[in-house]
């Protein structure tokens, strides 16, 4: 179980979290949604280490891992233009961790998810002869050598559209529940949110405006922020909203 404690950031005199208490559950899908600039990010960054809290407190399984630096979390991302490398090939991409600190995983372990992410086919392929589907699909393949305790993505489906998005959706989903991986996604997409997560932050200015289900947030939206910023995007993206709630409960 990840806890987040009473957790403050601001930078210089602004602040741009503050107060945020959240507990996430082993294996769990939890979306940071949220306008641009409203913290989300910079709370991902907290978790992941990379970004010092001001005041709050992180727990992982009970240990307090507040001060404890990025690497030795291990905890892992996916960010949102991949971070790929351009002059390797995708399975020299996938293998990049893994040659660094052999032992993490074996070799059929890597087989595995390359099976399970169907990257077979590009192996041999450089980067840019990808797809974003593909480059998706290697970033989270690179991610999964590394065997994260917890996995975070940063906007994972900001450059994808229609089929492939909802595709790579879907191994989310799945990479969650096979390998019980604890995933945070920040996400400005409610849609993306609501059809993904198992529970959804939604930050507004530094602060929590609900934490609940998909089911929870679209019938019992806490404050009237919540309720017009999810309400706004079910006008634009209803058909996949219909599908998860049914027309006449939306």
């Amino acid at each position: 179980m990840l806890k987040l404690h009473n957790i403050s950031k601001q930078f210089d005199d602004k602040v741009v979290l503050s107060d945020i208490s959240v507990e996430i559950q082993t294996g769990e899908i939890v979306s940071l949604l949220g306008q641009s600039g409203s913290g989300k990010t910079t709370l991902l960054n907290i978790i992941l280490g990379l970004t010092h809290m001001n005041s709050g407190k992180i727990t992982f399984n009970e240990d307090d891992i507040s001060h404890v630096s990025m690497k030795e979390r291990g905890f892992n991302i996916v960010f949102q233009d991949y971070a790929l490398f351009p002059h390797l090939n995708a399975y020299q991409n996938i293998t990049y961790g893994w040659k660094r600190k052999k032992g993490l995983v074996t070799e059929r372990e890597i087989q595995e998810y390359i099976e399970f992410l169907e990257l077979e086919p590009h192996l041999n392929k450089k980067i840019d002869k990808l797809s974003g589907g593909q480059k998706q699909r290697v970033a989270l393949a690179r991610t999964l050598v590394t065997k994260p305790k917890v996995l975070l993505l940063d906007e994972p489906m900001s450059a994808l559209d229609g089929v492939i998005k909802e595709s790579i959706k879907e191994r989310i989903r799945s990479i969650a529940k096979q390998f019980k991986l604890t995933t945070i996604i920040v996400t400005h997409d409610p849609e993306e949110a609501l059809t993904l997560s198992d529970k959804i932050l939604i930050i507004d200015n530094g602060s929590i405006s609900q934490y609940g289900t998909p089911q929870e947030i679209i019938h019992q939206p806490s404050n009237p922020f919540v309720e017009e910023f999810i309400l706004k995007q079910l006008q634009i993206k209803r058909q996949n909203i219909f599908e998860l709630f049914g027309e006449q409960n939306v």
